[in-house]
């Protein structure tokens, strides 16, 4: 991760085998905490199995009722209860998906809201990350380049600027929204894979039992 440039102190690095840290299986940014989310045109079906997620390796198979078991981790509710501030800097190196259907996303939620997406990826779009702030009047980005294809490794960086929210992708300055997220913002995290069911983007191949997405370090820092 020798790209990063190191901003403040660090405060939280992820550990994603520990359950102080992390919830996995359920939250509250899907319907009455999940496990299913089909209003937003997901095939999930959430899973506690550690094997989906706390190797920091996120899973999905297809289960026999046509939706997937899927990894899905947060920090809400948990001991610790980590929370990202305005102001914040939080680095991230992700492997990309392959199997089309997937939607790999690290992305923040509190009450409802509160949501800015790291980066979501859909393979059907391979040199697409799509960047957006929903806090505020919300914002967002389609960044395309020849770096961002299935199966890549790709840094990630995200200042939460409460005047403006700005990416970082493999080192460049690609998107500063100018929104912001407000002086008294904080939320959770929420790393995931999903499944995409076929509104907006391809479901998967009847012949793809199994997709995953690796998330190899995630930090945070704070000045």
């Amino acid at each position: 991760m020798a790209r990063f440039r190191r901003r403040g102190a660090l405060v939280f690095t992820a550990d994603f085998g520990s359950t102080a840290q992390w919830v996995a299986g359920r939250s509250w940014a899907y319907p009455d905490g999940g496990p299913v989310n089909p209003r937003d045109d997901k095939l999930d079906h959430l899973v506690e199995d550690p094997a989906y997620s706390r190797s920091g390796t996120f899973r999905a198979t297809r289960r026999p009722d046509g939706n997937w078991d899927t990894g899905l981790l947060t920090t809400e509710g948990s001991a610790e209860a980590f929370m990202v501030r305005a102001g914040d800097v939080l680095e991230a190196r992700v492997r990309l998906p392959e199997a089309l259907g997937a939607w790999p996303a690290i992305w923040t939620w509190r009450d409802g809201d509160q949501e800015v997406d790291v980066f979501e990826y859909h393979p059907d779009n391979p040199d697409l990350l799509e960047l957006s702030n929903h806090v505020l009047a919300g914002s967002s980005h389609y960044y395309r380049n020849a770096a961002v294809r299935p199966g890549a490794w790709v840094d990630l960086e995200v200042k939460f600027g409460a005047d403006s929210v700005v990416w970082w992708v493999n080192g460049t300055r690609v998107f500063a929204d100018r929104r912001g997220v407000g002086r008294r913002w904080r939320a959770y995290l929420i790393v995931n894979l999903s499944v995409t069911a076929g509104r907006y983007h391809p479901a998967p191949d009847p012949a793809v039992s199994e997709m995953s997405y690796e998330v190899s370090a995630l930090r945070v820092y704070r000045s």
